[in-house]
């Protein structure tokens, strides 16, 4: 019910008319109610009572379908996974996975400062209020009204017929109005407000473990770059070398012009990667600086080789677990959640609303009468509205809630899927990216050798300078590709920790659970 409707009904203006009215009322009327104070509040009580009593005995009566988990056949292992076991990595804390202090402290100040986290928090507070307004109604509302006038033809600062007189009036009182929620209506909008709150806490924790996992990202693509601008600024001096070299044979007619000019490409390309690659430095600092809330700076971290390393065994854990501890499925299930509890508060509305009403207080058309016992206003009631026709709005609505129910169910079955999807393409990213860097890392042994005895072969003049030019141009994209590699595989790692739902642990909670 709405509270404007109760307060219509228990206005005070039908106890007060005009002067002509005063002058004609029996003033038996009020001396009977004044005469039995006990007998009102005792009637006031037992109304109250009967009510709160018939809303108990109803209350757990909700119209609408209770909720039932949909179905889903998880897999018994996840593909490309091995070794099934009921320990996962997503339920190590980060600050077991990431071991660098440098990366932690990162990943404490983005926790701390981090502005989408803040707005996501800022929403949670939201949703919680939204929820406490919902259930609000299921208790009686009390409020108080009061107010003073003098004027003609006019009571209680309202226009009324009063033949010209002019009068002075004053109210005060309490009143109480109670929706009593035989059919489940207010229940089932508490219980939708109440899933949009926990749905609105879990999409927190996603941010937090979108966070966690974007920082180390950015971390170590940060050391990708650092490597690899050590290994172009070496090769870009060995090139310097090799053009001297090629230059002064050139000069002294021991060179040809072709291979003097070979020289001085590959130490132009060389040198042509080291401010893309100080560009890259630059704006991966910046991201990261934005997802630790601050302005942009340099970042201090330490070099990749020394590099704590990550636990070799990483299980995946089981996928029924799976569901229970990604954000973003259990958001899914709050938000399907809340879309049943709204089919029901939507066929609530088809049957009558019942509320009880209140008031007690002070009323008078004289201000020198207010004091006095005829002045004494109460009134118990109850209401009950219903619809009859609304030209078909509360069906389609009905159907609407049905239908919005239908969504969630397929949202809630589609982040199934992609948690199982994005889980099995961590692991087998993982797998692949370690044998490619494997792989990388033999090569770029091998070509280090190569550049060895090709240097070797030339200062022994078993060789010319060319075979050594060509071996670095082989060996020095290799050394790349292989730090390039190395980190793709610690990235893996880091989206199978985000893909099992790991990352959103507090670490203050959990130093103070220790």
């Amino acid at each position: 019910m709405k509270r404007t409707e109760y307060q219509n009904i228990d206005s005070p203006l039908t106890l007060a008319g005009g002067g002509s009215e005063r002058q004609g009322r029996s003033v038996s009327e009020p001396r009977v109610a004044e005469g039995y104070p006990g007998c009102r509040l005792g009637i006031w009580f037992f109304f109250w009572v009967w009510g709160l009593g018939f809303g108990v005995f109803f209350s757990g009566c909700a119209v609408g379908p209770d909720y039932k988990r949909p179905s889903v056949v998880a897999p018994e292992t996840f593909r490309f996974g091995t070794n099934p076991t009921t320990n996962s990595l997503g339920e190590l804390p980060w600050w077991e996975v990431f071991k660098d202090p440098t990366l932690q402290e990162l990943i404490r100040a983005a926790l701390t400062n981090n502005y989408d986290l803040k707005q996501a928090v800022a929403r949670v507070e939201q949703a919680r209020n939204v929820a406490v307004v919902a259930r609000a109604p299921l208790l009686p509302q009390v409020g108080y009204s009061g107010g003073v006038g003098h004027g003609r033809n006019a009571a209680f600062n309202t226009p009324a017929a009063l033949n010209g007189a002019t009068i002075s009036s004053a109210q005060v009182g309490l009143s109480a109005a109670w929706e009593i929620d035989i059919w489940g209506r207010i229940r089932r909008l508490s219980e939708a407000a109440r899933a949009q709150y926990f749905a609105t806490d879990e999409a927190r924790r996603g941010v937090t473990i979108t966070l966690v996992a974007d920082v180390a990202t950015a971390y170590f693509q940060l050391l990708q770059f650092d490597q690899e601008l050590a290994i172009q600024r070496s090769a870009t001096n060995a090139y310097a070398d090799s053009y001297r070299i090629f230059n002064d044979r050139l000069i002294n007619g021991v060179a040809s012009k072709l291979e003097t000019e070979r020289a001085a490409a590959a130490l132009a390309n060389a040198a042509a990667f080291i401010p893309r690659l100080e560009l890259d430095i630059a704006t991966t600092e910046n991201q990261l600086n934005v997802l630790l809330g601050r302005d942009p700076a340099p970042i201090t971290r330490i070099g990749l080789t020394n590099q704590p390393p990550l636990s070799p065994e990483i299980p995946a854990g089981l996928p029924s677990e799976l569901l229970q501890r990604r954000p973003d499925v259990l958001a899914a299930e709050q938000l399907l959640i809340a879309a049943n509890a709204s089919i029901g508060a939507n066929l609530a509305n088809f049957f009558p609303q019942i509320g009880l009403t209140t008031f007690i207080g002070k009323v008078s058309p004289e201000l020198s009468a207010f004091t006095a016992g005829s002045a004494n206003a109460w009134n118990v009631g109850a209401t009950l509205a219903g619809p009859l026709f609304q030209g078909g709005q509360l069906r389609a609505q009905y159907r609407a809630a049905k239908a919005k129910f239908d969504e969630a169910k397929a949202a809630y079955e589609q982040s199934v899927l992609t948690a199982f999807q994005e889980v099995s393409n961590a692991l087998i990213a993982r797998q692949k990216l370690g044998e490619i860097s494997a792989y990388e890392q033999q090569a770029a042994i091998a070509l280090t050798s190569s550049v060895a005895l090709a240097t070797d072969r030339y200062l022994n003049g078993r060789s010319g300078y060319f075979e050594v030019l060509q071996s670095q141009q082989e060996l020095y994209p290799t050394q790349r590709a292989q730090v390039q590699a190395q980190v793709s595989e610690l990235i893996a790692i880091i989206q199978l920790y985000k893909a099992l739902g790991g990352g959103w642990q507090d670490e203050m909670r959990e130093n103070r659970h220790d």
